[in-house]
């Protein structure tokens, strides 16, 4: 799980942009970016888009990041860093760590949205073939968005930049659905019901473009294991 922490006012954004898009192209099936629009480099201007979320600022003040774009690859800390936080030449190769490590559980995940009503339906699934290192883990729900045009500076294309990957709400909150006991052979079968409203901040929400991911974490920081579907008939 990539979190990227992005702005719209951010000029190396979008080459963070690439090199995510880069490591999901390579990696298919294996990695989920989550694109976290935060700090002052996302902050509207006039009567441009606010890309925000409630959530953003918790996340970011746990990864001790020191510009835009960082990200966190599994909120992961790496031997050598004294933060989870990431520069952007640095994904790949973190990515790529953490592709070759074990994970102590399978996540597995199902969505419908019903588009009349806008009734998000998740099913999350998960097995543990062995012990977590936590004895509380915690599942994680967020609804992504693809496709999403507006402005982006150095992104080439005026206001009609298409950001990808974008966060739009955790369906479990801040920091997840606990889980116990988390010990090998023991299955948790978990529905997550919402209805996704029409806009977040006023940005149109558009279902067809909505992923959802599911992700485990031992604490609020260490992801075990997670995936993503599309947020109808994933």
């Amino acid at each position: 799980i990539l979190e990227n922490y992005t702005g719209i006012h951010c000029q190396y954004c979008p080459d963070g942009d690439v090199i995510c898009e880069s490591i999901l192209v390579n990696n298919p099936g294996r990695v989920t970016v989550v694109d976290v629009h935060q700090g002052t480099y996302a902050q509207p201007s006039g009567s441009e888009p606010d890309y925000r979320t409630p959530f953003g600022d918790p996340l970011e003040a746990q990864t001790g990041l020191s510009g835009y774009p960082m990200g966190t690859v599994n909120r992961h800390l790496f031997p050598g860093n004294s933060v989870t936080a990431l520069n952007r030449g640095d994904y790949t190769a973190s990515s790529n760590i953490i592709m070759g490590m074990t994970s102590p559980v399978n996540v597995g995940i199902t969505s419908q949205i019903d588009t009349v009503t806008r009734a998000l339906t998740v099913q999350v699934e998960l097995y543990y073939t062995s012990n977590s290192a936590t004895t509380t883990n915690y599942i994680n729900v967020a609804l992504l968005q693809d496709s999403v045009f507006g402005p982006q500076t150095n992104g080439g294309a005026g206001n009609n930049y298409c950001h990808m990957n974008m966060l739009r709400y955790l369906v479990t909150g801040q920091w997840g659905d606990a889980v116990t006991p988390t010990t090998t052979g023991t299955l948790v079968e978990r529905t997550y019901t919402y209805t996704i409203p029409a806009n977040y901040n006023n940005v149109p929400c558009v279902l067809k473009h909505c992923r959802i991911s599911a992700f485990v974490t031992e604490s609020h920081q260490e992801i075990l294991s997670g995936d993503n579907v599309n947020g109808i008939n994933g």
